[in-house]
Protein backbone atom coordinates (compact mmCIF):
# COMPACT_ATOMS: atom_id res chain seq x y z
CA UNK A 1 0.00 0.00 0.00
CA UNK A 2 2.56 2.27 0.89
CA UNK A 3 4.98 1.59 -2.72
CA UNK A 4 1.59 2.16 -4.21
CA UNK A 5 0.85 5.64 -3.20
CA UNK A 6 4.58 6.79 -3.20
CA UNK A 7 4.28 5.77 -6.75
CA UNK A 8 1.11 7.56 -7.03
CA UNK A 9 2.55 10.69 -5.73
CA UNK A 10 5.78 10.52 -8.11
CA UNK A 11 3.40 9.75 -10.82
CA UNK A 12 1.12 13.06 -9.79
CA UNK A 13 4.48 14.76 -9.51
CA UNK A 14 6.11 14.30 -12.80
CA UNK A 15 3.63 16.31 -14.33
CA UNK A 16 4.11 19.72 -12.51
CA UNK A 17 6.63 21.64 -13.89
CA UNK A 18 10.26 22.46 -12.34
CA UNK A 19 10.61 24.68 -10.14
CA UNK A 20 13.74 27.40 -10.51
CA UNK A 21 17.16 25.87 -10.11
CA UNK A 22 18.23 25.32 -6.38
CA UNK A 23 20.54 22.74 -4.32
CA UNK A 24 24.81 23.58 -4.58
CA UNK A 25 24.29 26.00 -7.72
CA UNK A 26 21.97 28.28 -5.28
CA UNK A 27 23.14 32.03 -5.52
CA UNK A 28 22.47 32.64 -1.98
CA UNK A 29 24.94 29.72 -1.15
CA UNK A 30 28.33 32.06 -1.62
CA UNK A 31 27.24 34.98 0.77
CA UNK A 32 25.37 32.76 3.82
CA UNK A 33 29.12 30.50 3.49
CA UNK A 34 30.76 34.04 4.03
CA UNK A 35 28.42 34.93 7.01
CA UNK A 36 29.01 31.49 8.24
CA UNK A 37 33.28 31.91 8.54
CA UNK A 38 32.05 35.66 9.53
CA UNK A 39 29.63 35.22 12.41
CA UNK A 40 30.83 34.68 16.24
CA UNK A 41 27.86 34.00 17.08
CA UNK A 42 26.70 30.69 17.66
CA UNK A 43 23.02 30.48 17.02
CA UNK A 44 23.32 32.79 14.24
CA UNK A 45 26.08 30.19 12.70
CA UNK A 46 23.41 27.93 14.00
CA UNK A 47 20.84 29.67 11.94
CA UNK A 48 23.07 29.97 8.19
CA UNK A 49 23.63 26.01 8.59
CA UNK A 50 20.01 25.07 8.95
CA UNK A 51 20.14 27.52 5.86
CA UNK A 52 22.30 26.54 3.71
CA UNK A 53 21.05 22.62 4.50
CA UNK A 54 17.83 23.64 3.21
CA UNK A 55 19.16 25.03 -0.03
CA UNK A 56 21.13 21.59 -0.74
CA UNK A 57 17.82 19.41 0.08
CA UNK A 58 16.15 21.58 -2.31
CA UNK A 59 15.86 19.93 -5.97
CA UNK A 60 14.19 22.09 -8.98
CA UNK A 61 13.04 18.82 -9.64
CA UNK A 62 9.68 17.87 -7.66
CA UNK A 63 9.96 13.91 -8.10
CA UNK A 64 13.67 14.46 -6.88
CA UNK A 65 12.00 16.30 -3.49
CA UNK A 66 9.56 13.19 -2.64
CA UNK A 67 12.13 10.69 -3.15
CA UNK A 68 14.37 12.45 -0.99
CA UNK A 69 11.80 12.86 1.40
CA UNK A 70 10.78 8.75 1.33
CA UNK A 71 14.43 7.69 1.32
CA UNK A 72 14.85 10.24 4.41
CA UNK A 73 12.16 8.72 6.29
CA UNK A 74 13.17 4.97 5.09
CA UNK A 75 16.33 5.44 6.33
CA UNK A 76 15.22 6.95 9.77
CA UNK A 77 13.09 3.87 10.17
CA UNK A 78 16.39 1.43 9.39
CA UNK A 79 14.53 0.21 6.22
CA UNK A 80 18.28 0.49 4.85
CA UNK A 81 17.56 -1.39 1.25
CA UNK A 82 14.36 0.97 0.46
CA UNK A 83 16.45 4.23 1.37
CA UNK A 84 19.13 2.96 -0.74
CA UNK A 85 16.55 2.07 -3.87
CA UNK A 86 15.09 6.12 -3.26
CA UNK A 87 18.67 7.47 -3.12
CA UNK A 88 20.06 5.19 -5.94
CA UNK A 89 17.04 6.12 -7.89
CA UNK A 90 17.44 10.20 -7.13
CA UNK A 91 21.34 9.76 -8.62
CA UNK A 92 19.99 8.15 -11.68
CA UNK A 93 17.70 11.08 -12.23
CA UNK A 94 20.12 13.76 -11.73
CA UNK A 95 23.44 12.58 -11.45
CA UNK A 96 24.69 16.36 -10.34
CA UNK A 97 22.59 16.75 -7.23
CA UNK A 98 25.34 16.63 -4.42
CA UNK A 99 22.65 16.13 -1.79
CA UNK A 100 21.63 12.62 -3.34
CA UNK A 101 25.27 11.45 -3.21
CA UNK A 102 25.63 13.09 0.39
CA UNK A 103 22.15 11.03 1.35
CA UNK A 104 23.58 7.68 -0.01
CA UNK A 105 26.71 8.49 1.77
CA UNK A 106 25.41 8.78 4.72
CA UNK A 107 23.18 5.14 4.35
CA UNK A 108 26.53 3.09 3.28
CA UNK A 109 27.85 4.25 6.77
CA UNK A 110 25.11 3.26 8.52
CA UNK A 111 25.38 0.08 6.99
CA UNK A 112 29.17 -0.36 7.31
CA UNK A 113 29.69 0.08 3.53
CA UNK A 114 32.69 2.24 4.02
CA UNK A 115 34.37 1.81 0.69
CA UNK A 116 31.11 2.33 -1.10
CA UNK A 117 30.49 5.76 1.75
CA UNK A 118 33.69 7.12 0.79
CA UNK A 119 32.91 7.00 -3.01
CA UNK A 120 29.54 8.90 -2.38
CA UNK A 121 31.46 11.24 -0.48
CA UNK A 122 34.15 12.07 -3.17
CA UNK A 123 30.97 12.57 -5.26
CA UNK A 124 29.27 14.71 -3.05
CA UNK A 125 32.53 17.08 -3.07
CA UNK A 126 33.03 17.23 -6.48
CA UNK A 127 29.73 18.99 -6.91
CA UNK A 128 29.82 20.72 -3.85
CA UNK A 129 33.57 20.80 -2.36
CA UNK A 130 31.63 23.18 0.50
CA UNK A 131 29.58 20.57 1.71
CA UNK A 132 30.82 20.65 5.30
CA UNK A 133 28.33 17.42 6.43
CA UNK A 134 30.34 15.40 3.77
CA UNK A 135 33.73 16.79 5.05
CA UNK A 136 32.70 15.71 8.48
CA UNK A 137 31.22 12.72 7.16
CA UNK A 138 34.31 11.57 5.64
CA UNK A 139 35.82 12.18 8.76
CA UNK A 140 33.49 9.88 10.55
CA UNK A 141 34.12 7.35 8.03
CA UNK A 142 37.95 6.96 8.89
CA UNK A 143 37.22 7.39 12.98
CA UNK A 144 35.41 4.25 12.03
CA UNK A 145 38.27 2.35 9.81
CA UNK A 146 40.45 3.31 13.02
CA UNK A 147 42.61 5.75 10.87
CA UNK A 148 43.03 8.99 13.04
CA UNK A 149 45.30 11.00 11.01
CA UNK A 150 42.81 10.68 8.12
CA UNK A 151 40.03 10.99 10.06
CA UNK A 152 41.20 14.59 11.84
CA UNK A 153 42.63 15.67 8.94
CA UNK A 154 38.97 15.97 7.24
CA UNK A 155 37.30 17.05 10.13
CA UNK A 156 40.13 20.05 10.36
CA UNK A 157 38.94 20.44 6.10
CA UNK A 158 35.20 20.79 7.85
CA UNK A 159 35.73 23.73 10.25
CA UNK A 160 37.77 25.70 7.84
CA UNK A 161 34.63 25.33 6.16
CA UNK A 162 32.31 25.72 9.16
CA UNK A 163 34.10 26.28 12.18
CA UNK A 164 31.08 26.43 14.43
CA UNK A 165 30.54 22.38 14.52
CA UNK A 166 30.82 22.07 18.17
CA UNK A 167 30.94 17.96 18.37
CA UNK A 168 33.56 18.46 15.50
CA UNK A 169 35.63 20.43 17.40
CA UNK A 170 35.50 18.48 20.28
CA UNK A 171 36.35 15.28 18.50
CA UNK A 172 39.17 17.64 17.03
CA UNK A 173 40.31 18.37 20.25
CA UNK A 174 40.70 14.38 20.97
CA UNK A 175 42.24 13.47 17.90
CA UNK A 176 45.05 16.01 18.12
CA UNK A 177 45.70 14.38 21.87
CA UNK A 178 45.27 11.28 20.62
CA UNK A 179 47.74 11.06 17.93
CA UNK A 180 50.24 13.30 20.25
CA UNK A 181 49.83 10.47 22.32
CA UNK A 182 48.71 11.87 25.76
CA UNK A 183 45.59 10.41 27.23
CA UNK A 184 42.42 11.63 26.37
Amino acid sequence: MVVIRSFLVVLFLALLPLAAGAGQDDSRLPQLFDRLIETSDQGEADALAGEIWEIWYESPDKIISVMMLQGQQAMAIGDFEEAEEFFTAIIERDPKFAEGWNRRATLYYLMGRFNESIAAVEQTLALEPRHFGALSGMGLIFTALEDDAQALAWLERALVVNPHMTGIKLRVEDLREKLEGKPI
